[in-house]
């Protein structure tokens, strides 16, 4: 494998492809986009267009390096959320241990570009993506990648994939806890994880390295629930080691948490007993490196613990104004096709008035749905709108949000783009 370095997609061409850049850049490439540091609004930039945060961006990424390393944690956030080799490498540069990422293709996405550590939060049964990931181990002895197992039968599938592919190193696996029925994936069970182990100690393809688990799944999730749930994640733990199940092991890995209770598995996994090797706490948070303004502005751990810090949402949608047939009822040019909706609605913010370009808090404007490439809008008495104006929009959920942009303009508080943070969904 060739390992493509972010900056190597800075030479890729702009055009077509890459909706709400300028048409006048076609044929640029994307460095010599950046090194024009065009502003969003008066350099013609199309609406509906989505833009980052350079600052806000920045603030996450540090919070959640310094979060880490304040509470003993590796981190390995999950991917999946940005899909963007180049936030990768800055959450790398960041402290972090790795990237999580959830199916083969992403694994290959992050290969691609270099990244080293990879853990993958499923159980991988696909023998061609199998005979895949035994090439690449075999031909890089610098490439980690870590894998759930959770059933006999995908151990099963596991060893005879490869072997069959001639597999000559092992592939990392931990057992995965699940988080209670009605949850995910994940053995119920002790005794089925224990199963699950015995399973792995017979595969010589694979090697057990730890366990893990996801709390987000805990049904009626609470801190006291989401806490029981570690314990037990982290008693599993020892009863292995106890066993003698991570024996020649360097370290064991123990792994939980998403974007919404990384305080709870911060607070539980300072309570890990002495094994008898030391032991990787890896956090796999991964919404945090943008937020939203919707669902995790709710549920992020940093407003039950407010000393920690704060993350700030990163993304604004930008979209114009383009019908107003009734006085409270407006439309807008961004959909399902540019805005996340699977939790929440976009939350209009502010009105950048068409004539002269001032910006002002909106009020009285409520997006109330949105059609393929319309949104929705319901206006107050107050509400100060005309068509041709643009609206700036807050998100909810970013895992739904960057997967519609392939380039992303990273955008200072003054409007000025610096960057283009480039996608593969």
């Amino acid at each position: 494998m060739t390992a493509n370095r972010p900056d190597e997609l800075a030479q890729e061409r702009v055009d077509f492809r890459f909706k709400g850049l300028p048409p006048a850049a076609d044929g640029l490439t994307v460095a010599e986009l950046a090194d024009r540091r065009l502003n969003l609004f008066t350099d013609g930039f199309t609406t509906p267009v989505l833009a980052l945060s350079a600052e806000r961006l920045e603030h996450n990424l540090a919070l959640m390096e310094a979060y880490s390393a304040r509470h003993g944690l590796a981190f390995a956030p999950h991917g999946k959320t940005s899909m963007a080799p180049r936030l990768f490498h800055r959450q790398i540069e960041h402290g972090a241990w790795g990237i999580t990422l959830a199916v083969p293709h992403q694994v290959r996405v992050a290969r691609q570009f270099g990244i080293d550590r990879i853990f993958l939060a499923n159980e991988l049964v696909d023998a061609a993506a199998l005979r895949w990931l035994a090439s690449e181990l075999d031909a890089h002895d610098d490439f980690r990648f870590v894998c759930y197992v959770d059933s006999v039968r995908g151990v099963e599938l596991m060893q005879a994939a490869l072997t069959e592919a001639g597999a000559t190193r092992p592939v990392d696996v931990v057992v995965e806890l699940g988080a209670g029925e009605g949850a995910r994936t994940g053995a119920r069970t002790e005794a089925e994880c224990a199963a699950v182990a015995d399973a792995v100690a017979g595969a010589p393809a694979l090697r057990l390295v730890g366990v893990a688990g996801y709390e987000g799944e805990v049904p009626d999730a609470d801190g006291d629930g989401v806490r029981a749930w570690l314990r037990r994640l982290v008693a599993l733990t020892a009863d292995f080691d106890k066993a003698g199940r991570f024996a020649g092991l360097d370290e064991i890995v123990l792994s939980a948490g998403g974007s919404a209770w990384f305080d709870a598995v911060a607070d539980v996994f300072a309570e890990v007993p002495e094994l008898s090797v030391p032991v990787l706490k890896l956090l796999r948070s991964g919404a945090y490196v943008s937020h939203d303004d919707g669902h995790y502005r709710h549920l992020t751990p940093f407003n039950r613990v407010p000393e920690e810090g704060a993350l700030h949402p990163a993304f604004r949608l930008w979209a114009q104004v383009v019908s107003r047939p009734a006085p409270d009822q407006a439309f807008t040019n961004a959909g399902k096709r540019d805005a996340a909706y699977d939790l929440d609605l976009p939350e209009v913010q502010v009105v950048r008035d068409a004539r002269g370009g001032a910006v002002r808090e909106a009020t009285g404007i409520s997006v109330t749905g949105l059609s393929d490439q319309h949104g929705w809008l319901r206006l107050g008495p107050d509400a100060d709108v005309e068509v041709g104006d643009w609206l700036g929009m807050g998100l909810s959920h970013p895992c739904t949000s960057f997967d519609k942009w392939q380039l992303i303009p990273v955008v200072e508080e003054d409007g000025t783009v610096v960057e283009y943070v480039r996608t593969f969904f």
